[in-house]
């Protein structure tokens, strides 16, 4: 050993130390999934490179995963004949932390819930999680690259520093030799090891081997220990439910089962196979603009890449799984993806394939819908903007709360329920939105649709009038908010001759209205869309929405002023009160209020917030 040198971890992996060496986790055992794992890995790199670059392939070895155990010095060896790292890699991988997964694990997770979630190798932490079982984690690499037998040494107690240095090493691959801590003998038991092995890494595509010493002659041989078969290449037929539960935790790293999965063989003109899984629960740092998703690519068997999101639209970046395809070239690369012909019809055939599954899980099983669309929901209302070609089965899969059942506020209702319950003469799909669900649902635009028993959906998550804007219509009927000027809407006003008469009778009161508030509002008009408020605000039909001018503020953009009409309800006793009101100064103190009142129903807040209070304060004393 030389060149010897002690370096400080990352912030970020001193804290991480810190939760792995001081908490207790009730699963302590994954440490080993996450190691061969990434043993697997290292091995998957070297056989891509070897399809271009045979001459890897010298030292003529098997590539395997082998695990050997010293009970006497509490030793326990992990160890592949992969790729191996050079001292930059080994510095940049076992020194820092590249993945902001772990950064949002850090963040969201306290140390004292810690032990009651399996959250290791979620966030890309695995090799870190050998300090739970370990006082004392050795590493010796040697580079593929390496022209000479120069290898790589790193160390470390997980106590804030580790020591690096240049070692002796006559072949190429890794080693990790854990230290076990006081009480962790079960991992020295190979009957053990073996069921670990067996219950996350059976399904690894290399041979995990594990050393048997004959203690009489001291021979040592190497017995596998997992299947070492591709589960998506065998008959999904001959496959039980547990195995691909099994599989996908190997795959995601998620402690939890899949909520459903898929596997499919596909030939004809093109040629491949899928396994795709729909996961039970949000990842943590899914709304991070870097999170890591897609799908893994392998061609004729051999792994190509992680997190190929060319094979599934952004919508849809919660499905896990894997394609094997027969077609691709084995040296195809990210850039050659984006405008591969081939990839986009796979894309295309796997969309559908993901949004039929889901369709079926609706129909089928509504219970089991309505956790993924908890999870999931916010992320699939992107799909009506992002892909036109598959909007209806997009907008079938669609949840919404509606005054059907008002009393729930979860989002539960389809536009295919909506529709079967509309009105006779109803010609459209219609929709209040807010900030919340109990914004929406106290919205005083709804009396006349609650008076006359039409359904309407109350949409409060922020993208939602984003969405509509782009879904339009859904079995040719259109959507139309509420809050909006509609000849339609006032159809369903049945307008008698005497409230005819009352129009023309508050012509003059309307005038004065229009007079005292000039240019704040477009129009001032009577609605009998209204039963227990006096007034309203709303939006010309040609105006952006309330809601849509929101979405533009919080994203930093400008939107277009909107000019409001102001709608009074004749029948309403305050109103009545204040046409019969001959002071100018109290006429307009009322006025001003009725309108910042509707304004805040609205927007939700006042310019004025002060002026409004001191108006209503100076008209209790009159």
């Amino acid at each position: 050993m030389h060149n010897k040198e002690t370096r400080g971890f990352q912030s970020e992996v001193k804290q991480l130390l810190h939760l792995m060496i001081h908490s207790l986790y009730s699963n302590k055992e994954i440490f080993l999934r996450e190691l061969i794992s990434n043993a697997s890995d290292a091995i998957n790199k070297l056989r891509f490179r070897a399809l271009s670059e045979p001459e890897l392939y010298l030292d003529n070895n098997e590539l395997c995963i082998y695990l050997s155990v010293n009970k006497e010095k509490r030793l326990l060896t992990i160890s592949d004949n992969g790729i191996g790292m050079n001292k930059n890699e080994v510095i940049e991988n076992l020194g820092t932390i590249a993945k902001s997964g772990t950064k949002a694990f850090l963040e969201s997770v306290d140390a004292s819930k810690i032990k009651d979630n399996q959250l290791i190798g979620k966030f890309g932490v695995g090799f870190y999680s050998s300090f739970i079982v370990a006082n004392k984690v050795t590493v010796h690499t040697r580079s593929i690259d390496s022209i000479t037998e120069e290898g790589v040494f790193w160390e470390s107690t997980g106590k804030g520093d580790y020591t690096i240095a240049k070692i002796n090493k006559n072949t190429h691959g890794t080693e990790v030799i854990l230290n076990l801590r006081e009480g962790e003998d079960e991992y020295l038991d190979t009957l053990r090891l073996r069921s670990i092995v067996n219950k996350y890494s059976d399904h690894i595509s290399w041979p995990v081997k594990i050393e048997n010493k004959n203690e009489k002659d001291g021979i040592i041989t190497w017995e596998k220990i997992n299947e070492a078969q591709a589960l998506w290449t065998r008959n999904k037929i001959d496959i039980k439910d547990e195995e691909y539960k099994k599989f996908y935790k190997h795959l995601t790293q998620d402690a939890t089962e899949p909520l459903i999965w898929s596997h499919n063989k596909v030939e004809g003109k093109h040629e491949y196979i899928s396994l795709l899984y729909i996961p039970s629960h949000t990842p943590l740092d899914m709304w991070n603009t870097d999170y890591k998703h897609g799908l893994k690519l392998y061609v004729h068997r051999v792994f190509i890449m992680d997190d190929t999101k060319q094979f599934m639209p952004k919508y849809l970046r919660f499905v896990r799984g894997l394609i094997d395809s027969s077609d691709l070239p084995l040296n195809v690369s990210r850039e050659v993806l984006q405008n591969n012909y081939i990839v986009k019809n796979l894309r295309s055939a796997l969309t559908k394939r993901i949004l039929q599954m889901l369709n079926s899980l609706a129909i089928k099983n509504p219970e089991k819908y309505q956790n993924f669309w908890k999870q999931f929901g916010l992320v699939l209302k992107e799909g009506p903007a992002e892909d036109s070609s598959n909007q209806l089965e997009i907008a079938k899969l669609l949840r919404f709360s509606s005054t059907y059942d008002n009393s729930n506020k979860l989002q539960n209702q389809s536009l295919e329920d909506y529709i079967s319950r509309m009105i006779e003469g109803q010609e459209k799909i219609y929709y209040v939105t807010a900030d919340s669900y109990t914004s929406a649902k106290s919205s005083p635009h709804l009396e006349i649709f609650l008076k006359k028993g039409i359904e309407v959906l109350l949409l409060s998550d922020r993208i939602d009038e984003w969405m509509i804007n782009h879904l339009m219509s859904f079995k040719n009927k259109p959507f139309q908010l509420i809050s909006k000027a509609d000849k339609i809407l006032d159809k369903l006003v049945d307008k008698t001759e005497e409230k005819k008469t009352i129009e023309k009778t508050l012509e003059p009161f309307l005038n004065r209205v229009k007079t005292l508030l000039g240019q704040r509002v477009k129009d001032v008009r009577l609605t009998y869309r209204l039963i227990d408020t006096p007034a309203v605000v709303i939006t010309d039909s040609d105006e952006i929405s309330t809601q849509m001018a929101k979405l533009f503020a919080s994203a930093g953009q400008t939107a277009p002023e909107i000019k409001y009409i102001f709608e009074l309800n004749p029948d309403h006793k305050l109103i009545k009160h204040i046409i019969n009101i001959s002071d100018d100064l109290i006429f307009s103190e009322w006025i001003n209020i009725l309108l910042d009142q509707s304004l805040l129903i609205e927007k939700g807040t006042l310019e004025n917030p002060n002026k409004f209070v001191q108006r209503i304060n100076k008209l209790l004393f009159i």
